[in-house]
């Protein structure tokens, strides 16, 4: 057999795996280590980038830090706070619960930098509280599954981190651009809930008090100081990513740290704790005890242990795939599409099918310095494309077959795969109308950025 027919066998033979369940990390793993063979090359490469990922990208730290963060402030209360703020604005509204479940994970978004974590916090919290208000349960998990794809578009954001990292560009200006896509992708989300609830007579009202408001506004203001921290941070330049995440990290800690005691004293001399309590009464978290920091350490290590190895091997994949000329083939072909909006829409429409299938880091990892030059060459900022490109991948996590944030929603809410798909599609849609428009509209993720 020649090599062209090994690869080709082999490239079947994970593609059987990945239709069996078998995790994107070891598919791609078992492809780069066949190809290898099949090509005479030796596995050093493959060991050598794994330590060259962790010893060059500074940036990179960010990536663990930000995930750490968003399980402290699920753990200390915080995010509980930050939804209930949401209702607290849009529950006068049909379909209020979902649309402030949608707004919690815009919030969320901005603390943790996380689909996933964006997703399984807020479904948890709120996909009973929506099923109790007559909300459909196949409605409820798909909203928190749309919801969690803000979690890497608000900064901050894992996979800006990553895409800054590999293409070199500035982390911060990033984040910036990322805030009014994302924004635009909560809203138009809110908006297709709101006529769904409507139609179907779901949710119940709860009157627009300006009182509730404000308290539950006084009582997320750990959450709200934490997101701008971050952002104040960034945005300004007192900080690099990776300095911010480190700050946050330290602030969620001391938060957690001091509210616990306060609450044990609070349900010692009064009967009750602030869980009992009206959140928009209390002015501190529920907390943590300092033995529960290392068990909150060790989950966000897990996910960083996928994450990071991911990286690594998807990098050896691209140099893999640069030796058989598969990224010549890609860029030949999208160069051969023409101008501006040839090579735009043609570009769009890789990530969109390559998101249906992978999630969005080896896509972003594989495809990206692919088509990121491309765009460049016809005119359109690096900057505008990094937003094009990571909003095309968002959407991935809610489009079959893959569609991690599906899988996560599914877990959280025990609402099957295949039953919340029905109503994923309005969300998609919406989504995919935010994504033309801010690829159309540079100015939509360059407004903020003084220097563009």
């Amino acid at each position: 057999m020649t090599d062209t027919s090994w690869i080709t066998l082999i490239s079947l033979a994970v593609t059987f795996l990945f239709m069996l369940g078998v995790p994107v990390l070891l598919i791609i793993a078992y492809w780069v280590i066949g190809c290898s063979f099949v090509m005479g090359l030796t596995l050093d490469n493959l060991g050598s980038e794994f330590l060259n990922v962790f010893n060059k990208g500074f940036a990179l730290l960010a990536m663990p830090l930000f995930i750490l963060t968003g399980d402290l402030i699920n753990k200390s209360g915080i995010a509980r706070r930050l939804s209930d703020f949401a209702y607290a604005c849009l529950g006068w509204l049909r379909g209020g619960l979902a649309m402030a479940a949608i707004g919690a994970c815009g919030l969320f978004a901005a603390i943790s930098g996380s689909n996933s974590a964006t997703t399984a916090t807020i479904g948890s919290m709120l996909h009973p509280e929506m099923v109790k208000g007559g909300y459909d349960e196949r409605f409820s998990a798909a909203t928190s599954a749309a919801g969690g794809t803000v979690g890497i578009i608000i900064p901050p954001s894992i996979i800006f981190i990553v895409y800054g990292f590999l293409m070199n560009l500035p982390i911060s200006d990033l984040f910036v651009a990322g805030i009014i896509p994302g924004a635009l992708m909560v809203i138009a989300m809110q908006f297709i809930c709101w006529i769904i609830c409507r139609a179907n007579g779901w949710g119940y009202l709860i009157p627009l008090q300006l009182n509730r408001v404000l308290k539950t506004a006084l009582g997320a203001w750990l959450g709200f100081f934490a997101i701008g921290l971050v952002l104040w941070g960034i945005y300004t330049g007192k900080f690099s990513p990776t300095e911010a995440a480190g700050v946050t990290v330290g602030f969620c800690i001391i938060v957690g740290l001091i509210c616990y005691p306060l609450n044990k004293l609070m349900k010692k001399y009064s009967g009750q704790s602030i869980a009992d309590k009206n959140y928009s009464e209390m002015l501190v978290v529920e907390g943590f005890k300092l033995t529960e920091i290392p068990s909150i350490v060790v989950r966000s290590a897990q996910i960083t242990g996928i994450l990071a190895p991911l990286i690594a091997v998807s990098v050896v994949m691209q140099q893999i795939m640069s030796l058989l000329g598969a990224q010549q083939v890609i860029g030949d072909f999208v160069t051969g599409m023409g101008g501006y909006y040839a090579v735009l829409f043609t570009s769009m429409a890789i990530v969109f099918i390559a998101g249906m299938v992978l999630e969005s880091l080896p896509v972003t990892i594989i495809l990206a310095p692919i088509l990121a030059p491309i765009a460049a060459s016809v005119g359109v900022d690096p900057v505008h494309f990094a937003v094009i490109f990571l909003v095309g991948a968002s959407i991935g996590f809610i489009t079959p077959p893959y569609g991690l944030n599906l899988y996560v929603a599914s877990g959280v809410t025990g609402v099957s795969y295949f039953r919340l798909l029905r109503y994923i599609v309005p969300y998609l849609a919406v989504l995919l109308a935010v994504w033309l428009l801010v690829s159309l509209t540079p100015q939509l993720a360059l407004a903020l950025l003084p220097n563009r």
